[in-house]
């Protein structure tokens, strides 16, 4: 007796998306548990494979569901936070900060839960995750019937869930062990990119990885400034780098590869690795156009990708397929590559095999699993339709159709949609929460970015230590003269340093807010060569100063902070509403004076050329201590030479404002 088959769809254009891409435009595909226990011909199936469910498709296409080869589900909470930004500003001066702040298994659940929603009615039916609490993505995507590999992020700093690096390879350990062999999740690791990592981090997930085969997914080569960094740094790509630390020999994802070279392809080919192709994120971001072409020519498996709806801003994978098509044919100057039908297999057979999931899903394929979507494309926009072209379905699929066109979603041969309605996702719970918590996170972002202070405090790194100097200033025509006096003296000499300063001062509309010098510190050694460089926040506070007899300045506040991003980042950052820049050589002796330090500097302004300044200075926390520095300020002064020009009572950027 023929068994009873659970689910037949029937008189459906099924697209199996197999190595042959076979199509049955009147087809049939038989559900059994959690798999396709057959496919073919509607006339066939109908008679040997007697259902409990019949489903007539009435030419709807039958394919299986979308694979969204790499994203980050619970930044749904963050979609449209901080949009038009470059990577590093978006990612460094806003969503981290708000990560740091609010991220949380609830928060993360509550993500999660929203994402699988618009992943099912987009029909999508696999993804791949990066993110922190990751068992939390695990949990939420398997209540809501997804299937998903949960990659649990390690980085080289604290993050939301794990105080250390070695914190977060023991949290991947446990939920490796607890998801293993589970029927919809598979738990993987990822350390987040080179850039973010040590080696012990590459070879320690590495090893991870291998012990318990399972994936690894790494953000590779996004941006040609990550490229930059390497080269300057490490004296290699990213893809040879990472491939000596063996990382390339576990099951890689490696999200992006938007700026990696033909050598680089080969070796990605080599090792089996799978590309994640993302290109609105991309685009978004700026971050450029990944050669995918020459890379499905050599023989990669290349998927596409959504990235985080913080960074696209949504996880339709039809828009995906799309402009992956497009982006291929725009940059190459070729209409040919990437035709539609590749396309589509990017974004299930191929996409499967992408992260390592080609054996249980991505096609309609006897014995995998029954992961399948039904799409509608009698539409308008998809009105009318031509038959002479036996690929033209997959070119409606791609050019015009919409991720509404998706009536029903299944997954392990579970219905997770029917007609549009969701069935394993109860939004009416999930939108207020979210609508609630966006209202908390504009309340942090307010508070963060009311003034220039809170910003520099936020972005990282800045001591919070207020101190004040007296400083006297005056123009010298012979600096050489000041110099030799300064040696011959009996001053107590405690060091020597020698820089070349690079000052770029910003300044901000609101007056109180005063200014924010970005300064790269050359450090020369004796024979005249840099030795070290450093760079370096300064904001110099509102005013509050005094004027001495002697003309001596009591400077204003002054907060510190390393400046490890570029220019480019902290003028986007703070967004100054003028610019001034000075280049300066700076000769500084460290000297004790009555029992006082004292910081002595020779300074030559070359840009502008306002010549060279004798200043002295030193740190004050109180008015008397300031009045009794100030006169002793004056006496080492003259100490150094007489001066019969007038005190310079302005701060060097003053100087040059009142110059021009």
């Amino acid at each position: 007796m023929t068994k009873k088959i659970d689910t037949l769809f029937i008189n459906a254009h099924v697209l199996c998306m197999d190595d042959s891409f076979t199509n049955f435009e009147n087809g049939a595909v038989a559900v059994l548990d959690d798999h396709i226990h057959a496919v073919g011909p509607t006339d066939e199936l109908k008679n040997t494979c007697p259902a409990g469910e019949v489903i007539d498709c009435e030419g709807k296409v039958l394919m299986p569901g979308l694979v969204n080869a790499h994203t980050h589900v619970p930044m749904n909470l963050l979609r449209g936070l901080a949009d038009d930004l470059r990577l590093d500003v978006w990612l460094l001066g806003y969503i981290m900060p708000v990560e740091r702040e609010f991220v949380n298994p609830e928060f993360v659940r509550l993500g999660t839960s929203l994402a699988c929603a618009e992943l099912i009615r987009s029909g999508v039916t696999s993804f791949a995750d990066m993110y922190y609490f990751e068992d939390h993505v695990a949990e939420m995507a398997a209540e809501a019937g997804l299937r998903a590999i949960c990659c649990q992020t390690i980085l080289k700093f604290p993050s939301p869930d794990a105080a250390s690096y070695r914190e977060a390879l023991a949290s991947s350990e446990i939920m490796i062990k607890k998801w293993k062999n589970h029927p919809l999740i598979t738990p993987a690791v990822a350390p987040h990119a080179a850039y973010t990592s040590t080696v012990d981090i590459l070879v320690s997930a590495t090893v991870l990885a291998q012990k318990y085969d399972v994936p690894l997914h790494i953000h590779v080569a996004e941006t040609a400034q990550e490229v930059e960094d390497s080269l300057r740094d490490l004296d290699m790509p990213i893809v040879p780098y990472i491939e000596q630390q063996n990382v390339l020999k576990s099951k890689v994802i490696a999200a992006h590869c938007v700026h990696i070279d033909e050598r680089e392809m080969h070796t990605l080919q080599k090792y089996g690795v799978g590309v994640a192709h993302n290109p609105t994120s991309n685009l978004k971001l700026s971050s450029g156009i990944a050669p995918i072409n020459r890379m499905l020519e050599l023989g990669l498996n290349v998927g596409i990708g959504t990235d985080g709806v913080s960074s696209n801003n949504d996880l339709d994978m039809f828009e995906e397929m799309r402009l992956a098509a497009l982006l291929a044919k725009g940059s190459s100057g070729d209409p040919t590559v990437v035709p539609a039908r590749t396309a589509v297999a990017m974004a299930t057979s191929m996409g499967a095999k992408s992260i390592h999931l080609g054996d249980q899903t991505g096609s309609i394929v006897k014995g995998k699993k029954a992961d399948l979507i039904l799409v509608n494309l009698h539409t308008l926009h998809n009105t009318p339709q031509f038959k002479n072209d036996p690929d033209g379905v997959y070119a409606q699929l791609v050019y015009s159709t919409k991720s509404t066109d998706v009536t029903d979603v299944m997954v392990n041969g579970k219905w997770l949609m029917r007609s549009r309605e969701l069935l394993t996702v109860d939004l009416s719970k999930l939108l207020p929460k979210a609508q609630a918590l966006a209202e908390e996170i504009d309340k942090f972002l307010i508070q963060r970015f009311q003034s220039v202070y809170s910003k520099l405090i936020a972005v990282g790194g800045a001591e919070e230590q207020e101190s004040y100097e007296v400083q006297v200033k005056v123009k010298v025509d012979d600096p050489q003269a000041v110099i030799d006096k300064l040696l011959q003296s009996e001053l107590d000499i405690q060091y020597f340093r020698h820089y070349h300063e690079y000052d770029t001062y910003f300044e901000f509309e609101d007056p109180e807010e005063c200014w924010l010098r970005y300064r790269e510190d050359e450090f020369i050694d004796e024979d005249g060569n840099v030795e070290n460089i450093r760079y370096r926040l300064t904001l110099i506070g509102p005013k509050r100063e005094r004027h001495f007899p002697q003309d001596v300045l009591l400077s204003r506040s002054r907060f510190i902070a390393p400046a490890p991003q570029s220019l480019r980042f902290y003028r986007e950052y703070f967004e100054p509403s003028n610019e001034t820049y000075i280049e300066k050589d700076r000769r500084r002796w460290k000297v004790r004076f009555r029992d006082i330090e004292f910081y002595i500097n020779v300074d030559r302004l070359d840009d502008p050329a306002l010549g060279t300044f004798l200043e002295v200075k030193s740190r004050t926390w109180s008015l008397d201590d300031a009045e009794e520095k100030a006169q002793i300020a004056e006496d080492l002064l003259s100490l150094l030479g007489t001066f019969p020009q007038e005190r310079e009572s302005l701060d060097y950027v003053q100087i040059v404002w009142s110059k021009s």
